[in-house]
């Protein structure tokens, strides 16, 4: 039920060190004024409906469904919203869950931890975020990864951390933080659409690293081009590997995260263990024929302006939806969404504490999908 696609000896080490045990699920959301350009992405079928999509997720992984939501999930060019799969894991394991709000125009209906962020700007303005609100978010993180870890390792079974996303648009900004950090990320990253807008992304990165200096810090880039998601599970990841097991949930997003962790590392001079953390998702986004998952994780061992030397570990689900009796689930086999919410790395923990199979991890995502029905 995993592939492990990059750096095969440390995964093994990381997933024989943490089976059988419980993770907290972590989930970060943000917002990037990106997703409002028509076509961006499939994650809300209208710039409108985009606008709600981290809301929306939000309410339905922690309540699943209900009579009269709030947010209802929005609807979708084809494909059901990946939180149907993230919520039928963190609901049959129980797994602890944490709700952060790295930056929303929209106060979320659930109960969550309000980090003191703001939305960010379209990339292609190259100041995306003010420089103070981003040094906070950071400060944020660091603060709030260390909290986390201490409560994995206060419990029983000395488990380990899901750092997941909702940021509708934030495979263009990892494209532009990775273009940033001098990773060659063009025609490498993934979207909700089947076939990647390639040129769409790369124009809007172009336009707005075009108005910024060329040798920003790690902070400054995020600022200009980024989105407060990023920063945020960044600087948690790099304060709990200090003491515990992190699976960074998602591709290409979490990619350009384990990116800034690297160079944020190298350049302020802050610890970190990089043997503590994998990446994990889907193998609709590992095995994207329209993006390079493996390619711009691989190209993370480049020398390049984060100093990295290594890449890292990169795994994926291999749940298959092609037997699926839903319409919607059977769409992810045709390309459609792919990932989000940490769906696949939900996937990974629910093999790794209860040996779940296909079958059953089927078995509980329709259930999800049929409460909404």
């Amino acid at each position: 039920m995993i592939n492990i696609y990059t750096e095969k000896q440390q995964a093994e080490t990381w997933l024989k060190r943490y089976r059988g045990k419980i993770p907290i699920f972590v989930c970060v959301l943000g917002f990037t004024e990106t997703c409002l350009i028509p076509g961006i992405s499939a994650a809300g079928l209208t710039p409108a409906d985009r606008q709600y999509t981290a809301c929306a997720d939000a309410e339905f992984l922690y309540y699943g469904a209900q009579t009269h939501p709030r947010y209802p999930l929005p609807p979708l060019t084809a494909g059901a919203s990946p939180v149907v799969i993230s919520r039928a894991v963190v609901a049959n394991l129980h797994l602890p869950l944490y709700i952060f709000n790295a930056g929303l125009p929209i106060i979320p209906s659930v109960p969550c931890i309000d980090l003191g962020g703001y939305p960010a700007r379209c990339i292609s303005s190259g100041a995306a975020m003010n420089l103070s609100n981003v040094k906070l978010l950071f400060d944020q993180g660091l603060s709030w990864g260390s909290r986390l870890s201490a409560e994995v390792n206060q419990s029983l079974n000395k488990s380990y951390l899901i750092f997941s996303e909702c940021v509708v648009g934030g495979t263009t900004t990892a494209l532009s933080v990775l273009t940033g950090l001098g990773i060659d990320a063009v025609g490498k990253v993934n979207s909700s659409h089947p076939i990647c807008n390639h040129q769409q992304k790369w124009d809007l990165v172009q336009a707005g690293l075009s108005k910024t200096n060329s040798n920003l810090e790690p902070l400054e880039l995020v600022a200009a081009v980024g989105d407060p998601m990023q920063i945020v599970v960044a600087a948690m990841a790099i304060a709990a590997s200090r003491n515990t097991g992190v699976l960074l949930a998602g591709g290409t997003q979490m990619i350009a995260v384990y990116a800034l962790m690297q160079a944020i590392a190298e350049f302020y001079d802050i610890s970190w263990e990089p043997e503590q953390v994998i990446i994990g998702t889907t193998r609709w986004v590992a095995e994207d024929p329209t993006g390079a998952t493996i390619d711009l994780a691989l190209n993370l061992s480049k020398l390049s302006k984060t100093g990295a030397k290594y890449s890292p570990p990169l795994l994926a689900t291999q749940l298959n939806f092609t037997n699926s009796r839903y319409p919607q689930l059977q769409s992810y086999e045709q390309g459609f969404v792919k990932e989000g919410v940490g769906a696949g790395a939900a996937c990974i923990a629910a093999f790794l504490s209860q040996n779940w199979t296909q079958e059953q991890l089927l078995t509980a995502i329709e259930l999800q999908l049929e409460s909404l029905t």
